[in-house]
């Protein structure tokens, strides 16, 4: 998939929010494509537990920027991705590190994918890896919740 196909926005990314962090992608690419990659074999579609979240950085400094992406836990397949600044995706790791998120909840931030102004999934989520240019993990920029080892 193309990622000229897609478009990131980071949504209610306040730290006073009553709102869980969002991540927006939204595709206008071909519809059977993205159906296809948010459904598993069975055509049932991915639940969150299937879906990883990761930005890999491209280039440093002050206009750092990289890819956000979202691929098939299972497969390993990217489902999506798109070109994304590296301060948009620091804002939204810094909005889902809020102090009054409780343990239990479900997420600590969302991801929604959008097509043609419909929401087509959403996922609440915990984790996001953030990966330098040589495919290190960067630990300090990432959301990884207590007692996961990795």
């Amino acid at each position: 998939m193309r990622r000229d196909y897609v478009t990131l926005d980071i949504r209610q990314a306040d730290q006073d929010g009553d709102h869980l962090p969002t991540a927006v992608l939204s595709y206008d690419g071909p519809t059977d494509l993205l159906e296809e990659r948010l459904t598993d074999p069975s055509g049932d579609p991915l639940d969150r537990e299937r879906i990883d979240v990761a930005f890999r950085r491209q280039s440093g400094g002050d206009d750092a920027s990289g890819v956000f992406s979202l691929a098939n836990r299972m497969t390993g397949e990217f489902i999506v991705e798109v070109n994304a600044d590296a301060a948009s995706v620091r804002t939204l790791v810094d909005a889902a590190r809020r102090d009054d998120d409780p343990d239990d909840a479900d997420g600590c931030y969302r991801v929604v994918i959008r097509r043609e102004g419909e929401e087509v999934a959403s996922y609440e989520k915990r984790t996001l890896l953030v990966y330098d240019g040589e495919g290190s993990l960067l630990r300090q920029h990432s959301l990884i919740p207590s007692g996961v080892e990795l």
